[in-house]
């Protein structure tokens, strides 16, 4: 029931169907502030922090990779990610002007993101999406998911062996 529930409100939420009227700033911008304290975590390898914006059910979706589902694996998952980070010197941004709404319950959030090492220089550039749900007061990210503006790694290349 979550799922089926969650996929209509991004249905919803994507197509703009449903007339529901546009959410007061001040949810949007609860939502954004998640964001952001999810930035300030991340960078400064707060597994704890980040994963406390996790719904318990929550979806992870990382390019390349299998679906992370349940904050357990959620904060398994982000312990080895924001290690090696940290140990490179990497860190995470958003763009300016994010994209948001919010009806009931029910958040959405997507932007961009710039991701730098230590010297500064740009590693790479893409885009995020996450659907939020509002619980006790608090904006929880049940599913989120980005992706590179980069091409995709090439297949490997079979030696014929």
């Amino acid at each position: 029931m979550f799922r089926t529930a969650s996929r209509l409100v991004l249905a919803l939420v994507i197509s703009g169907a449903g007339s529901a009227p546009a959410a007061p700033a001040t949810e949007v911008d609860a939502i954004h502030a998640a964001d952001d304290a999810w930035n300030k975590a991340h960078n400064a390898g707060d597994v704890d922090g980040v994963v406390a914006l996790y719904d318990e059910h929550a979806v992870l979706m990382p390019p390349g990779a299998p679906a992370v589902i349940g904050r357990s694996a959620i904060r398994a998952y982000y312990a080895k990610d924001m290690a090696e980070s940290t140990n490179a010197g990497i860190t995470i941004s958003q763009g300016a002007n994010p994209d948001g709404g919010a009806s009931g319950d029910w958040g959405w959030a997507s932007g961009t993101y710039t991701v730098k090492d230590k010297d500064g220089r740009v590693l790479d550039t893409g885009k995020y999406l996450s659907v939020s749900k509002k619980v006790t007061g608090r904006w929880l990210y049940v599913r989120d998911t980005w992706n590179s503006d980069g091409p995709a790694a090439a297949p490997p290349v079979s030696t014929g062996n």
